[in-house]
């Protein structure tokens, strides 16, 4: 059942940033004014992932004009994901909102996304309508990757929903207590469950600059997604073995019956030459899917952090 929340509640709004310096000091006094429209009470929470241009003495100065802006300074370049955890990690608010500090997560659909949560619902994330800033080999691939991370799953990751979303302080929770090191978000995000609704918006344009997240970020994230949340690769191989031990069979079948049946002899060196090289080639390409798995649990065993903070500036929220 549906429940009713208060008309403004406290908010946290998490905004990881690399590499942001030109665009913050639209982005952030943007966002501050749509949040202050909707309650007395919230913060925005900026999370320097490693920066190299000057993005942390902006985010700094901002938050000395502002004093609802609270800066994360991260030790170095942990990766977005784990930003994202540190600034869930320091929200207090009842609704925590993410977006991205390049300014194409349009504002004006927070009300609505408010709206919903006020209506009882846990989670109400953003879909986007279209990929036009992303090239057609981006769009294509990110759509192979949903089809695949989501065949056989349980879980289903939706397609084309990002970060940009609101959650109530329960999922935040959940989320923060989820132990994985290797974090794959939007996987999370579909796995801790709760009530949700998605509402699709159209992504403006970058303000500033041009996006660090580029087709190999993609691709080191779309890997982590698939190890992380999805045994498709291990089923292929147990597949490719099933089907290429039935072939091998076939194959010596119809080699003895060549001989045998009709008296031919069958020449063997380049079926042997073949043979080795092909089966060669899978082995090593399941020793390398398999050593991805057994990587990825290495990285988990040694229970490093996530991220680690060198400095947090401003006050934000008070602890209720």
């Amino acid at each position: 059942m549906l429940r009713i929340r208060p008309q403004k509640p406290r908010i946290s709004c998490v905004v990881p940033a690399y590499n942001e310096a030109l665009n913050l000091p639209a982005v952030l006094p943007a966002i501050g004014r749509q949040i202050a429209a909707m309650t007395d009470q919230f913060e925005i929470i900026v999370v320097n992932d490693g920066s190299r241009d000057n993005t942390l003495e902006v985010a700094n100065a901002l938050a000395v004009q502002h004093p609802e802006i609270v800066v994360l300074d991260l030790s170095r370049n942990f990766g977005k994901e784990a930003a994202i955890t540190a600034g869930l990690e320091a929200a207090v608010g009842d609704v925590v909102i993410l977006m991205d500090a390049d300014g194409q997560h349009p504002t004006t659909l927070l009300p609505t996304m408010l709206e919903k949560w006020q209506e009882g619902l846990d989670v109400v994330y953003a879909i986007r309508r279209t990929r036009n800033d992303q090239s057609t080999l981006h769009a294509a691939l990110t759509a192979w990757f949903y089809r695949l991370v989501n065949w056989g799953s349980r879980v289903k990751i939706p397609r084309d929903a990002g970060d940009f979303r609101l959650m109530d302080k329960r999922v935040v929770a959940a989320l923060v207590a989820l132990p994985e090191r290797n974090r794959f978000m939007k996987g999370l995000y579909a796995w801790v469950g709760f009530s949700n609704v998605a509402l699709d918006y159209e992504p403006l344009p970058r303000q500033q600059g041009e996006s660090s997240f580029g087709l190999r970020g993609a691709f080191r994230l779309a890997l982590t997604g698939m190890l992380a949340f999805s045994t498709v690769p291990l089923r292929l191989l147990t597949l490719s073995g099933l089907l290429l031990s039935l072939a091998a069979m076939l194959y010596i079948a119809w080699v003895l019956l060549e001989y045998f049946y009709w008296g031919i002899q069958v020449p063997g060196y380049a079926t042997l030459v073949v043979s080795i090289m092909f089966f060669s080639g899978i082995q090593l390409l399941a020793l390398g899917i398999m050593s991805e798995y057994v990587g990825r649990i290495y990285d988990e065993v040694k229970r490093r952090p996530v991220y680690l903070l060198r400095q947090r500036t401003g006050q934000g929220l008070s602890q209720d």
